[in-house]
């Protein structure tokens, strides 16, 4: 089978759930012998680059939103258009405040979702072109829904291909628009679903969340949980381990870091646990050195600075060692969130999780039984929780095993991936 996934990067400035998630899927669709092609879109997916290869990166960030704000750069030059998207550019463009924020970005959402009529259409032309000379896909798969604006031409430019698109966490970047923008692009959404033929959403919560949200009809709709391979994760037995506390997520304020960061200070008040570390990671973006800033004042202010480590390397390697620092996780996302890869990642190393009651975070906790699920997401209910854990390391123990076999049984990538061949199977008519 012939696959084209479809991917906005991240730059790999901070830790991207759902750029791992597609990478994932895309490695293991390739190990099971499919021919399976990632197309990024805005910025790399990764630092290094290493998604890229020969394949350019379509619809350049720096590029699409001069374009979008000053109408004469859409008529510029391919020698500047080439540099705009260049790697270094691109890079820049990463860590630039806003980049992944939706605030201010509501009229570039319309006119992607728009498609042909938006003001991207040059882009969407290069990108189909490049598309008709180099591959023939059986299977177009968009990472989200924010990217419909696309499916109309892809139906008609290759009318015989299956369209899919994954769910996940749309609401968190549409809902967080002015209000005279959000009712349109959930509109538009709804309205260009129309050209797509499945839609994978990766929990039964957000299965929900989307036929509410973009009035999909339910037969449109699978759940298709993310996996990983637990065999590429070292699982350190949890009772070797110091009482360190890891938090492993962009860091920023939907993410919950300074909930975190406030639970652990609220524990450190208590000297049974002078000796718990917290241990935080995965990068931010400009948006977020206000907040980070403000953490760091609050930390010496506690004079705890000194028993917390920002721990700057989460990609590869560097991931692998910080599970190991740690005897549990906690990523106390405001509202929830339609999965988090990185609980998968965390349980595979043999860490626990501890999660509000939120989104789909009791989804997952129960059926890999790999942590504990705390009701109101506050700083006291959290250090409680965690208090409740770190003074009993027999639950630990357990919920370390449990949650490495969690992940082998019900969140195997391989798993994962032979039910995602099967669904785009049903559509192609080979089931």
């Amino acid at each position: 089978m012939n696959i084209l996934q479809i991917i906005p990067g991240s730059g790999g400035s901070f830790y991207c759930g759902n750029c791992l998630r597609d990478d994932k899927f895309h490695l293991a669709m390739k190990k099971q012998g499919h021919e399976v092609t990632k197309i990024p879109m805005y910025l790399p997916l990764f630092s290094d680059e290493h998604d890229l290869n020969e394949i350019p990166v379509f619809y350049g960030a720096i590029s699409i939103y001069l374009k979008q704000l000053y109408p004469i750069f859409r008529h510029a030059p391919a020698w500047l258009d080439r540099l705009l998207n260049s790697g270094p550019m691109l890079k820049l463009a990463a860590n630039m405040a806003g980049s992944t924020s939706a605030k201010g970005l509501e009229e570039m959402t319309t006119s992607m979702l728009m498609g042909e009529e938006g003001k991207q259409k040059d882009e969407l032309n290069r990108m189909v072109s490049w598309m008709a000379e180099y591959l023939k896909p059986d299977v177009i798969h968009l990472s989200n829904a924010l990217l419909l604006g696309l499916a109309p031409r892809m139906r008609k430019d290759f009318p015989n291909t299956v369209i899919m698109c994954s769910l996940q966490d749309e609401d968190v970047w549409v809902d967080a628009m002015k209000d005279s923008f959000r009712d349109k692009i959930w509109g538009l959404m709804s309205t260009k679903a129309e050209d797509v033929d499945a839609f994978i959403a990766v929990s039964d919560f957000y299965a929900k969340v989307s036929l509410e949200k973009m009035k999909l009809p339910a037969e449109k709709v699978f759940t298709n949980y993310l996996g990983v391979d637990a065999e590429e994760y070292r699982c350190v037995p949890s009772n070797t381990k110091e009482r360190n506390i890891g938090y492993i997520s962009r860091m920023c304020e939907a993410n919950g870091f300074d909930i975190m960061v406030d639970a652990f200070i609220l524990l450190k008040k208590n000297t049974a646990f002078s000796d718990v570390k917290l241990i935080l990671t995965g990068g931010s973006t400009g948006d977020d050195k206000a907040l980070i800033k403000q953490i760091q004042q609050k930390l010496k202010e506690e004079k705890l600075n000194n028993q917390v480590e920002f721990y700057e390397d989460f990609d590869g390697e560097g991931r692998h060692e910080f599970f190991a620092k740690v005897k549990m996780i906690s990523v106390p996302v405001r509202n929830g969130e339609a999965f988090g890869l990185y609980l998968l990642e965390s349980m595979a190393s043999g860490v626990p999780v501890v999660q509000p009651k939120l989104g789909a975070f009791p989804e997952i906790v129960e059926k890999s039984k790999g942590g504990i699920i705390y009701e109101n997401n506050s700083p006291e209910e959290l250090a409680a929780a965690l208090k409740e854990l770190l003074g009993r390391e027999d639950k630990l123990q357990e919920l370390s095993v449990n949650a490495r076999l969690g992940v082998e049984k019900e969140f195997n990538i391989y798993t994962q991936t032979d039910r995602l061949i099967d669904i785009y199977n049903k559509f192609l008519g080979k089931s």
